[in-house]
């Protein structure tokens, strides 16, 4: 290699076709015209080849790539001896492994495709890691040696020797009902290794679908169904990859609570979570992922709980003296005007209302909005918030004969089913075309949304968290006069959900239109609400939705109910749990304050 610096270069299977393009890259490169192989495309290769060894990073295939499938990026030196496995040539590598502690938990931070999965893999034994030579794979004793010295070395040699059992709870459960099929009480007995199944089953509100199909489960069920249908087996390693999406604030503090039961001085416990305040309440140590997504990634030392999660929003690792993003993620709350002050400027109404649909029961109380106001609905599973939102919108007719304002609105749903043949730019295009050659719009909303790097690729092709963007840009490019928008974070990974609660609030607020949003991630909530409507009630029986409130009051009365208190961290202003009875948990909620906005000194 001609410099220090080991390069790594990628090249996307989904993108590269030879077929269909005149094959600039390997016209253009300079190591080709001397004579010698760089990249390389024979008739028979579905996609291009490109040598590291050979590579100057001259970047000129980059920019020539008419479908801009080729990354290639140097790497710091040291990196190079740390490579634990990589997926194949011009494929996705990772540095380093999580190290697991037993009898604590073990958070795992970072952005999607950055290596998160993959290191559960190999810490479960369904992976063997190749230490970068996918060619000619090392063997088990290569391995240990390889990690000799660290806590891992012994880890690995309890894998080989069958002494550690490890179970993966997996990260998308929508998918489970084509591969598990029976009752769901059924199913759970039949797994039970332990004597904690009623238990369990309380704690995770499985009661009322024990007698139900899992093809009949909602994404909720399914998550709480497959927390326990792991946490009911016996095993040394337990890994959750995302267990709280789909779940309420409550569901999501009571599988936290269910997953750190499980500990003992034996036991390994990992977790990967993108609700940072989940993810906070839950660990015991962190570890950050860093790198390009579905490039590299690196895993850095095991950080305390807050100075993991610090690290993650900073972008900047001191250990290593490394900045791993351009800009710090922070939550600082702007000062919202006086209360009286907004009053007197709302400017649409609502009465009270009623909807029965079935056996379940909504009261909704009077409300006002305004222009520029984002209003969080706050509530568990089941109590109505995307019927109160549907009302709102006009698609379902309240009982009795009121009327609900005729406002223009756009609505994005919970769940995205794509039916559009074609890709995302045909579909912007067709759907939303001013607003999409907005030079505003496209600033303000598809840049940060990184709607570039996916605008080419077939709508029936994306990821969950693909999706959740594209959704979002159309809603937001329809015009409307209120904007409401169900789980904005779901599939998106912490840092996306910073960012989309970031574009949002700044385009109501540029529009000067109104949103309604129902969110369950408590960051985003906190850092997106002026105001808040709390629903109470028993779920799927009769809810109750309140007038607006001020973020403040409207959060205490829900925390209140939820028996947690937050406060925030001095360095980024992030809301963060207390440990139930801790001393701050006490102090709090002697004083009543369940909700801080005021930092902490």
């Amino acid at each position: 290699m001609s410099d220090k610096n080991p390069r790594i270069a990628i090249i996307n299977e989904d993108k590269c076709k030879p077929k269909k393009c005149r094959q600039e890259c390997k016209k253009i490169c300079p190591v080709n015209r001397v004579g010698k192989l760089c990249i390389e495309v024979t008739p028979s290769s579905k996609i291009a080849s490109l040598s590291e060894e050979l590579c100057i990073g001259c970047g000129l295939c980059i920019k020539k790539c008419p479908f801009s499938a080729i990354t290639i990026i140097n790497l710091p030196a040291n990196l190079e001896k740390e490579t634990t496995h990589r997926y194949g040539g011009n494929a996705f590598k990772l540095h380093r492994l999580p190290t697991p502690r037993p009898g604590q938990v073990l958070g795992l931070v970072g952005t999607n495709g950055i290596g998160k999965s993959t290191a559960l893999k190999i810490l479960s034994g369904k992976l063997k890691p190749n230490l970068g030579r996918f060619e000619n794979a090392p063997d088990w004793q290569e391995i240990l040696r390889y990690f000799r010295g660290s806590e891992l070395q012994n880890y690995f040699t309890k894998i080989l020797e069958d002494d550690l059992r490890a179970i993966i709870k997996p990260q998308w459960v929508d998918a489970m009902p084509r591969s598990v099929r029976g009752e769901v009480g059924e199913l759970l007995r039949g797994k039970c290794e332990r004597d904690n199944f009623n238990d369990l089953v309380s704690k995770l509100d499985l009661k009322d679908v024990l007698k139900r199909e899992v093809g009949q489960l909602s994404g909720g069920e399914l998550q709480r169904f497959a927390i326990a249908a792991t946490c009911v087996q016996k095993a040394d390693v337990y890994m959750f990859d995302e267990p709280s999406s789909y779940l309420d604030v409550k569901q999501r503090l009571n599988a936290a609570r269910v997953i750190r039961e499980l500990l003992d001085p034996s036991i390994y416990v990992i977790a990967v979570e993108h609700d940072l305040s989940i993810l906070d309440y839950l660990s015991d140590f962190i570890c950050v992922l860093y790198g390009v997504p579905s490039v590299y990634g690196v895993v850095t030392m095991p950080f305390s709980v807050r100075e993991g999660i610090n690290i993650f929003l900073e972008g900047m690792i001191p250990t290593e003296n490394l900045r791993f993003r351009e800009h710090s993620l922070s939550f600082k709350l702007a000062e919202t005007a006086d209360d009286l002050e907004i009053e007197s400027q709302r400017r649409y109404n609502y009465g009270a209302m009623e909807k029965t649909m079935g056996d379940f029961k909504l009261q909704i109380d009077p409300g006002a909005f305004t222009d520029s106001e984002i209003i969080v609905l706050l509530g568990e599973n089941g109590t109505g918030k995307t019927t109160l939102i549907r009302m709102l919108a006009g698609l379902l007719k309240p009982d009795g004969d009121i009327e609900v304002p005729e406002l223009n609105v756009s609505y994005k749903p919970q769940k995205i089913a794509p039916k559009f043949q074609g890709t995302v730019r045909m579909l912007l295009l067709k759907k939303i075309r001013s607003m999409f050659m907005h030079p505003q719009f496209q600033t303000d909303v598809v840049k940060p949304l990184r709607i570039e790097e996916i605008i080419d690729n077939d709508v029936q092709t994306l990821s969950g968290g693909e999706l959740q963007r594209v959704a979002l840009v159309l809603a937001m490019g329809q015009p409307a006069d209120i904007y409401l928008i169900d789980e904005p974070s779901a599939y998106l990974d912490s840092e996306q959900r910073i960012i989309t609660a970031k574009v949002i609030k700044r385009f109501i607020l540029h529009a000067k239109k109104t949103a309604f949003i129902v969110e369950h991630d408590f960051i985003m909530a906190t850092y997106l609400a002026d105001r808040v409507i709390v629903m109470e009630g028993k779920p799927s029986i009769s809810a109750k939705a309140n007038s607006p409130q001020p973020l403040l009051t409207g959060m205490n009365t829900f925390l209140q109910a939820l028996n947690i208190t937050f406060r925030r961290d001095p360095t980024n202003y992030r809301p963060r749990i207390n440990k139930l009875d801790s001393l701050k948990d006490r102090e709090q909620k002697l004083a009543g304050n369940y909700f801080f906005l005021e930092e902490e000194e």
